[in-house]
């Protein structure tokens, strides 16, 4: 379905927040903390959804809590930088559960990746698999997290 263009009112915004705090209240509640009828909370929220704007509802996981606590943060510089060989490098890595994060960047590195997995054991094989075997990275710069002292997916509205 083709996303829809959205201009954002007062009401969007704070259905927009509290989804962000917390996805999970069902629509009477939501439309209670928004100061909307139920329908029409429901009506925007689909409104959101068709167009785009809310992209997916998730729970929030606890790494370390569910056997992942290792995050790197990978920076990915490729040999060959043309359309058709970043396609290819971001597919690799669009397959590979661990990576949960890529984005192209520039200046310096072609991509910065964010990767949660076990343990350095963990990390090794994934680079191994994706990055060193792959003949087209150059270059790859690991980042560990030793602590994380703000994670955050709210986008201040």
């Amino acid at each position: 379905m083709p996303e829809l263009e959205l201009t954002l009112d007062e009401l969007d915004r704070r259905i927009l927040n509290a989804l962000q705090a917390d996805a999970s209240p069902t629509n009477n509640e939501l439309a209670a903390r928004v100061h909307a009828s139920p329908p029409t909370c429901l009506r925007r929220v689909k409104r959101l959804l068709d167009a785009g704007v809310i992209e997916k509802q998730v729970a929030l996981v606890a790494p370390a809590k569910v056997g992942v606590p290792l995050t790197a943060v990978v920076e990915i510089t490729l040999d060959h930088q043309g359309a058709e060989k970043m396609r290819e490098f971001e597919a690799l890595v669009a397959d590979e559960a661990a990576v949960l994060q890529c984005y192209r960047v520039s200046p310096g590195p072609d991509f910065v990746l964010v990767v949660q997995v076990a343990d350095m054991p963990a990390y090794h094989a994934l680079a191994h698999r994706v990055f060193t075997a792959h003949a087209n990275v150059r270059n790859v710069r690991s980042f560990f997290s030793i602590y994380r002292s703000k994670f955050e997916t709210r986008i201040a509205l």
